[in-house]
């Protein structure tokens, strides 16, 4: 859940929570103090008014269109950014903050400005006009704390961010509210919060800052001025951002252009569900048809015998009572075609290796026409319990047996042979992010990573468990190639023992990749996406 919004009045740090200085500049203030015992370090506490409000009067927060005050010397000094300034009497400088990123900061005010029509987006066209030192009087006035002197270096970074961010405006605005978790969260958000966010923004897509610098910068500069909260939702919606930009560069690289903006229109419309028939209560697809017409559930028959379609409706369907009576699965024709790949035979032994939730287990266990057995193997004792829940209500439960284990474990103790062992791999989902919105939110690169060793491990594991001659399956709802073709191929080359066979006759031509794979794209057969594999090991 995104932080909730807070109001301008809130541009300050809490009171409570003050900004120190640096080490050199706590050094520096305990030695002019005296006082060697005692840390006179400098603090800047937002929630008390400061000294000029004098005894008894009205503290007024400052507005940052006015002039910059001077009080107590002229402008604001060039320090060196190793040393904060000290109170000499009872003047009052600027309390200078070295934790936050200064060309940020005065950027991020000078956008505020611009908004209200208060100041140029070109911070160059001032220079002349001692610009450096203004800007530091209206940082501190808004942010509460002030930044060290910028230089020609510094004034020019103000001037890029600012222009490109007014430039792109609009634009990234529209992402920033797509990343939100509700529309409301942008249109409520305060505006220094919404600045730094398009600052951050403008950053990753044009500037091409490093990712790790962009996040690091403008959290701290959020938390400082605004408040801890206020960080952790830049750093939530920027690491949004990061993931897009990862998911679209990937999607253009392996499928073009013109296929990744298919693929991500696919991803952001309403998905369809698909009902899969319980054959096994006796059950046909007519009677499935017939209770969603008296439901008055618009429906759509699929090319797989077992399956109807429906976009809207499911809540009518649950409530009826459809699934808990038996008479059919919420189940996408994708997972039915890993099965057909599978292709149970009455009378084999079958191995599910990861099988929670457990629909392909139900629709395996379904095709043996209640000869042979499925072993439904999980490392999740929950889902397990449920899969057997549904299992009984299928009336597969003789057929089911569940297996509570690490299949990484249970393979090197089992002595048992399967003749058909299934691996549905856990996967980065990237097939199904119609249905799992979340997902994307979820993954970077370094996932992926650690994903793919993990197939590896559990595809080693797998291959233990297969009769010489037996035939394992190994699948994934991702549509990413290091996840499929290429953990087949790294698999063979350390296993000469299985050899792929093709899915031809298993599943229909249009499924069958080069390489005589089976897969389904959103794009080219609007199902979700998914992929499997066959793999015979040899008879010795």
């Amino acid at each position: 859940m995104e932080a909730k919004a807070l109001p301008l009045s809130h541009f300050r740090a809490r009171a409570g929570s003050p900004l120190l200085l640096s080490a050199e500049a706590s050094s520096a203030a305990r030695k002019g103090s005296g006082a060697p015992g005692r840390s006179r370090t400098s603090r800047y506490d937002a929630g008390a008014p400061p000294s000029r409000a004098g005894r008894g009067g009205v503290w007024k927060r400052d507005d940052p269109e006015d002039s910059p005050r001077r009080t107590g010397m002229t402008g604001v000094p060039k320090l060196n950014p190793k040393f904060s300034t000290k109170r000499a009497g009872t003047s009052k400088v600027p309390i200078i903050n070295f934790e936050v990123s200064h060309h940020r900061a005065v950027a991020a005010v000078r956008l505020l400005r611009a908004d209200k029509g208060k100041a140029f987006v070109d911070l160059l066209n001032e220079k002349a006009n001692d610009s450096g030192e203004n800007e530091m009087g209206y940082v501190e006035r808004t942010l509460g704390f002030s930044t060290r002197h910028l230089d020609d270096r510094d004034i020019r970074l103000v001037t890029v961010i600012v222009a490109g961010t007014v430039r792109w405006k609009r634009y990234i605005d529209y992402l920033i509210m797509s990343l939100c978790s509700e529309e409301k969260v942008f249109s409520n958000m305060e505006p220094l919060l919404l600045q730094i966010l398009r600052i951050g923004f403008f950053e990753i897509l044009k500037l091409n800052v490093p990712a790790y610098a962009v996040v690091d910068e403008n959290v701290r500069l959020a938390k400082v001025a605004l408040r801890p909260g206020a960080g952790n939702m830049v750093n939530a919606i920027l690491r949004k951002l990061l993931l897009l930009k990862w998911m679209v560069r990937r999607w253009i690289r392996f499928l073009g252009k013109e296929e990744a903006l298919k693929l991500m229109n696919w991803n952001n419309s309403d998905p369809y569900f698909s009902l899969r028939v319980n054959t096994t209560n006796g059950y046909t697809r007519d009677d499935l048809v017939n209770r969603l017409e008296d439901l008055q559930v618009h429906y759509e028959k699929s090319i797989m015998d077992e399956f109807v379609r429906i976009r809207e409706g499911m809540q009518a369907v649950l409530q009826a009572g459809l699934l808990k009576e038996g008479m059919c699965a919420v189940q996408d024709e994708s997972a039915g075609f890993v099965v057909s790949v599978v292709d149970p035979q009455p009378g084999e032994t079958i191995m599910d290796c990861c099988a929670a939730p457990g629909g392909k287990t139900l629709f395996m266990a379904s095709r043996l026409a209640g000869q042979g057995k499925v072993s439904a193997l999980d490392i999740n004792k929950g889902r397990l319990r449920i899969l057997m829940e549904a299992a009984k209500c299928h009336n597969l439960d003789d057929i089911i047996t569940d297996i509570h284990g690490d299949l990484r474990l249970y393979a090197k103790e089992s002595t048992v042979k399967y003749d058909k062992v299934l691996l549905d791999a856990p996967c980065s989902g990237l097939g199904v992010l119609s249905k799992r919105a979340d997902l994307r939110w979820n993954r970077q690169f370094e996932d992926l990573e650690e994903l793919v060793c993990l197939q590896d491990e559990l595809l080693d594991s797998a291959s233990l468990l297969v009769k010489p001659g037996g035939v394992l399956i190994y699948s994934t709802c991702s549509i990413d190639h290091e996840e499929n073709e290429n953990r087949v191929t790294t698999f063979v080359q350390r296993h000469p023992e299985f050899t792929p066979q093709g899915v031809h006759g298993y599943v229909p031509a249009e499924f069958i990749t080069d390489d005589g794979f089976y897969s389904s794209s959103p794009t080219k057969h609007s199902l979700d996406g998914a992929f499997a594999a066959r793999l015979v090991r040899s008879m010795h």
